[in-house]
C-alpha cells in the first residue's frame, strides 16, 4: 500500500472507529482519538497533534481526553526534554474495558432482581422480561471474568513465545 492510499485508510480507520464508539453510546470524538492513536507512529502523540489529525478543537480534544484517561483507555505520558503532555494507549486498556463490562452487567443483574421483588408473582409477561434480564446477566457476570482470566493466560503465553 503506497502512502497515500495508506493516509486514505487510516482517515477512514480513525472515523469507522468514532462512529463504533458513538454506537457504543459514547462520543464519536472519543472514539476518533482512540482511533487515531492505535494507528499512531509514534504511539504517543500531543493535544497539538491530534488536533492537527483529527480537525478537531483543543478544546473537544481536552474534554474528550478526560473521558478516555476516565475510562482508562488512555494514559498522559511526559517525554524527557518536551513540555507538552502526551497520550498514549493505555497498556491493558483493552482488558481494563471489558471488567468495566462486567461492572455494568452486575448493575443491571441487580436491578432486574430489584424489579423482580417489586412484582412479586403479579403479572406472569412482565416476570417473564425481568427473569430473562437477571438470568442472561446473572449468566455474563459469571462467565466474563473467565473469559478474561483465559484471555491473560493466553496473552501471556503469546507473548513468552514471541520473547
Amino acid at each position: 500500500m503506497d502512502k497515500e492510499q495508506r493516509r486514505f485508510e487510516g482517515r477512514h480507520f480513525i472515523e469507522d472507529m468514532g462512529l463504533l464508539f458513538e454506537q457504543g453510546g459514547h462520543p464519536r470524538m472519543a472514539g476518533r482519538i482512540l482511533g487515531a492513536l492505535l494507528i499512531a507512529k509514534p504511539p504517543y502523540q500531543s493535544a497539538t497533534q491530534l488536533a492537527d489529525t483529527l480537525q478537531a478543537s483543543k478544546g473537544s480534544l481536552s474534554t474528550m481526553t478526560r473521558l478516555l484517561l476516565q475510562m482508562g483507555l488512555i494514559e498522559r505520558v511526559g517525554l524527557p526534554g518536551h513540555r507538552s503532555d502526551y497520550f498514549r494507549i493505555k497498556p491493558g486498556a483493552w482488558t481494563a474495558l471489558v471488567r468495566q463490562t462486567v461492572y455494568e452487567l452486575t448493575a443491571m443483574r441487580q436491578l432486574a432482581e430489584r424489579g423482580l421483588e417489586l412484582i412479586d408473582n403479579e403479572d406472569t409477561d412482565t416476570r417473564e422480561g425481568l427473569a430473562e434480564a437477571h438470568d442472561l446477566y446473572g449468566f455474563l457476570e459469571r462467565e466474563y471474568p473467565l473469559l478474561i482470566e483465559q484471555w491473560e493466560k493466553e496473552r501471556q503465553t503469546t507473548l513468552r513465545k514471541k520473547k
